[in-house]
């Protein structure tokens, strides 16, 4: 490891990581760690044989620690030098271990190689351990599957698993592999993937990932992914490619530490030629073997990587992938967020809250018109119009109006759908900008030229909406809604969640717009976008760092995302800011006390304030402090659970957002149940939406 300028991986750490692999890796099974604890026993033997008068016992001791010490880091730095042409921080540590016995100082020699190769193996130790806890996810998938084959159930491993297996969960079980739900109806425990701790409710047709735990009844899958394919496998594949990503700190740490190894070599150097010319030339040559100890930056090269690897992986066990040491920075850096209406703030389950039939036309004849052509159609307001539909006849001749609504045929009737603008509202005015001020999209019904009514739909905030708001704001986040939808349905979204900066009818290309406006005029730091993943792709793109949303086992957003979170739960975008910002604290905290060393040992060593044994002592100590504090950022504290978010069911014949401060009963997580207590009328920030009665026109006079 030394050899590789302390870099987290070095010599001998591949083949320990293989080897401890399936279990954990124990402090006594590290390399550096037995050889120093060999070198630590015959230093000690050897000071005692001195004590006794035995000087030749305790000279031989000495150097067999010197020996022992020195083999976990002399071999491989000469190697490198040899083969590599490398030159790191373990090449120093060689000059000084030779340049102290050829002074006959076996003792600190012996000391330095001890110390060096404690800490050398903590920081492999710290890796090894950080990056096993991620790979822990794995242990989720069980030993065997219980598949059924020719009409028998039969055991095997996952890894014999193939596409189109049928899949057998028991109650308790886990799933081996990805698949889709043919029989059965169940609860899956997926909080070890997604870090949200409430069961989903899962049916034929549903998904149902690797690692879950069946909580309910028996099912049986569809295997859809082999086992090294899963969404699982998957996800630590990505993770673990990211912590070999470099961020701008770690860059940083490097373009120090690579320049300084050569030159403290050339400052080693001159410090004992003009020792040569005006002094001593032992003592000098001793100071400047100390010298080369003193400014050694394996402090400054472990700073940042170490501290990217525990904070990434620290973020995966908790349900939000981060891409890498540059995504960590600027996660860390956040000052805005902008995040997307529909399917971020709200839980994409958009229905009809109110009808405004315009008299005589029946509230039934309303919806079975208007689900006529929309059948056809793949916006998602079209399923919520269908779905209070009832005996909806056949349309012909249906043409989308891109941004507007639609046409068609039923019979020799023409009819247009669409939003206020494209069909007048006419009489119906008043009570399309009521709607539209409650948080609706009106979607306004004509026939023949004729105004049949208006619809209301909405899409309710995620229960948790406005806390995630509420926390943002508390760490000091500005947040900002993007969204195609009206200003006036917006506003009134976005007053119930508490958000005061709303963007509204906007199009993709100007939620990009909008985002890099955001970048040059806001406060200094970065911009981040959370949304699908795919619909917002130029917004994602545009921001510092993109933030897909409720990524599980969704490719696209997974593979083009900055970072992602896998669940459906918005709190844990403040939770990732809140480890991200700690962990970049972390990472500058480490470069400043690595600097502040080497700044403060370099002229003590120099002019003989401190000698070899010293300098190494608080230099390996520095180092280890360095370790501890980078592994800090593999501290995570998991999400609360859900009983703080209300899922109170909806009143007949109303409709309702979230409150502010409600409680949730049963657990339900969004989507299970979106809607939640009534609430009143005033729109303030953190307040719930009014109720909206259903009912016709003509009954209002």
């Amino acid at each position: 490891m030394g050899a590789e300028c302390c870099a987290p991986a070095g010599a001998g750490t591949a083949a320990d990581d293989q080897e401890h692999e399936a279990g954990a890796l124990r402090l006594w099974q590290v390399r550096e760690l037995r050889f120093a604890a060999v070198a630590g026993v015959l230093l000690g033997a050897g000071w005692l044989s001195g004590l006794a008068g035995a000087e030749t016992a305790e000279l031989v001791l000495e150097l067999a620690a010197v020996v022992a010490g020195a083999s976990t880091f002399v071999p491989a730095s000469v190697r490198n030098v040899v083969k590599h042409r490398h030159i790191g921080v373990g090449t120093l540590m060689t000059i000084a271990a030779l340049g102290a016995v050829g002074l006959g100082q076996f003792f600190e020699a012996a000391m330095l190689g001890v110390l060096f190769s404690i800490a050398e193996g903590l920081e492999h130790y710290a890796v090894v351990r950080t990056r096993r806890s991620l790979r822990a996810l794995l242990d989720l998938v069980p030993d065997t599957a219980s598949v059924l084959r020719a009409g028998r159930e039969v055991r095997v491993a996952p890894a014999a698993l193939v596409l189109g297996d049928i899949m057998l969960l028991r109650p308790g079980g886990r799933a081996a592999t990805d698949g889709i739900i043919r029989t059965g109806t169940t609860s899956l425990d997926v909080s070890a993937i997604t870090g949200e701790s409430i069961p989903v409710e899962a049916g034929p047709g549903d998904t149902v990932y690797a690692g879950a735990i069946n909580g309910g009844g028996a099912i049986e899958a569809e295997v859809t992914a082999l086992a090294k394919d899963s969404s699982l496998a998957r996800i630590v594949h990505i993770v673990e490619e990211a912590q070999e990503r470099k961020g701008s700190g770690q860059r940083l740490a490097d373009r120090l530490a690579k320049p300084l190894v050569p030159g403290i070599i050339v400052l080693a150097a001159l410090v004992a030629g003009l020792g040569v010319l005006f002094g001593d030339p032992l003592l000098w040559l001793e100071r400047a073997l100390v010298v080369l100890v003193a400014a050694s930056p394996c402090a400054l090269a472990i700073a940042v990587p170490l501290t990217i690897v525990a904070a990434i992986g620290a973020a995966g066990r908790t349900g939000a992938l981060v891409k890498g040491g540059l995504a960590v920075e600027q996660l860390g850096a956040v000052h805005t967020v902008a995040l997307d209406k529909t399917g971020t703030l709200t839980c994409n389950e958009p229905r009809v809250i109110a009808t405004v039939p315009n008299a005589p036309t029946p509230e039934a004849e309303l919806l079975r018109l208007a689900a006529a052509p929309e059948s056809r159609s793949e916006h998602p307001l079209a399923a919520a119009i269908i779905s209070a539909a009832t005996d909806v006849p056949l349309a012909t001749d249906v043409i989308a109006v891109v941004g507007h609504g639609l046409t068609g045929r039923i019979g020799t009737a023409q009819l247009r759908l669409g939003r206020p603008g494209f069909i007048e509202p006419g009489p119906l005015a008043a009570d399309v900008e009521r709607l539209q001020t409650e948080g609706a999209t009106v979607v306004l019904v004509e026939r023949d030229g004729t105004l049949l009514g208006a619809i209301a739909v909405r899409d309710e905030l995620r229960p948790e909406a406005v806390q995630t708001v509420r926390e943002l704001h508390r760490i000091g986040v500005r947040v900002t809604m993007l969204t195609g939808d009206n200003t006036r349905t917006a506003g009134a979204l976005a007053a119930a969640a508490g958000i005061d900066d709303v963007r509204a009818d906007l199009r993709p290309e100007d939620k990009a717009a909008h985002i890099a406006e955001l970048k040059t005029t806001g406060p200094r730091g970065t911009v981040a976008m959370v949304g699908d993943g795919i619909n917002d792709a130029p917004a994602l793109a545009t921001a510092d760092i993109g933030i897909a949303m409720g990524a599980m086992g969704t490719d696209v957003a997974i593979e083009t995302a900055d970072a992602a979170l896998m669940g459906e739960d918005l709190r844990h975008l403040p939770q990732l800011l809140r480890h991200s910002r700690r962990a970049r604290t972390i990472m500058i905290q480490n470069i400043g006390m690595s600097l502040a060393i080497i700044t403060a040992l370099v002229p003590l060593a120099a002019f003989g304030v401190l000698g070899l044994a010293t300098v190494v002592f608080i230099h390996e100590l520095a180092e280890v402090v360095v370790i501890a504090n980078a592994v800090r950022a593999a501290r995570t504290t998991p999400l609360p659970g859900m009983d703080t978010l209300s899922s109170a069911p909806l009143t007949p014949n109303r409709a309702n957002l979230p409150a502010a401060d409600t409680a949730n009963q049963d657990g339900g997580g969004c989507c299970a149940e979106c809607a939640t207590t009534n609430g009143s009328a005033d729109i303030s920030p953190g307040r719930p939406l009014p109720v909206i009665a259903i009912t016709p026109r003509s009954a209002q006079h």
